[in-house]
């Protein structure tokens, strides 16, 4: 039987190399992106390889319109076997400028986002017999730059929200797990019109004790592992993907 993925954001960035690589290994697709071009751009390019995907433009802030997307899915897929909770914006500012507003923003679409496309999720899993559900969080979750306190709060909260998740949907047989990314260089991952080459410097690359910055595709191969079969003992982790920047000390 064909497993079927969802994946908000799943336009651009971390998300579409998300998409992509379930796609690869024959997982039928449905993506959630608030850009459009972007969106169908995923979908065209992983039809043109022999895969199945559909997109829809949802902001996952909105209750009503996670709910149809859900249901657009199940009408055209029948099941939901993983969700990767990958959407999330920022608004960084100086903390004592920050309007409210723009914080509020921040955590409805990371994190009420999250927990609302979850809820959805696990209904259907449940009903199915299990399912995996991970969230895409951040190493700001652990540590930050100045002025980032609506996404660093977001992140902390998704990683809160994962073993909360992973306790009470245990029973039902849905794991329930994180990946909190380091510096990821997405700028090739961008809808074509927008991509651009990655150029890093040789301090940027020395800053990670494995020689590089990280890629989207090395967070899509934990989220393919982590949903799948081969982890069926865990839930309620985060595992962090940094390149080891977050174990380094750096004295400036």
């Amino acid at each position: 039987m064909n497993r079927v993925v969802m994946i908000t954001g799943g336009g651009q960035g971390i998300g579409r190399a998300v998409a992509w690589k379930f796609a690869s290994c024959g997982y039928l697709v449905s993506i959630a992106d608030i850009d459009k071009e972007a969106g169908f751009e995923v979908i065209r390019e992983i039809r043109q390889i022999g895969g199945q995907a559909m997109f829809m433009c949802v902001d996952i802030a909105d209750e009503e319109a996670v709910k149809r997307w859900f249901r657009l899915t199940m009408e055209e897929y029948g099941r939901i076997d993983v969700l990767v909770n990958n959407a999330g914006i920022s608004r960084n500012a100086p903390m004592m400028e920050l309007s409210a507003d723009d914080f509020d923003r921040v955590i409805a679409v990371n994190l009420r986002g999250a927990f609302l496309c979850s809820q959805q999720a696990a209904q259907v899993m449940r009903t199915q017999g299990g399912g995996s559900i991970l969230h895409i969080a951040s190493t700001r979750a652990l540590m930050s730059e100045p002025d980032t306190e609506a996404y660093s709060a977001s992140k902390g909260g998704l990683l809160a929200l994962t073993h909360s998740m992973a306790v009470s949907l245990g029973p039902y047989g849905i794991r329930v797990n994180a990946v909190s990314p380091g510096w990821i260089e997405t700028c090739d991952w961008q809808l074509s019109s927008r991509a651009t080459l990655p150029q890093h410097s040789e301090r940027d690359k020395k800053q990670h004790p494995v020689g590089r910055v990280g890629t989207p595709d090395d967070i899509a191969e934990a989220c393919l592992y982590l949903t799948g079969p081969h982890s069926g003992f865990i839930t309620g982790q985060n595992l962090i993907i940094d390149g080891g920047m977050t174990i380094r000390m750096i004295y400036e």
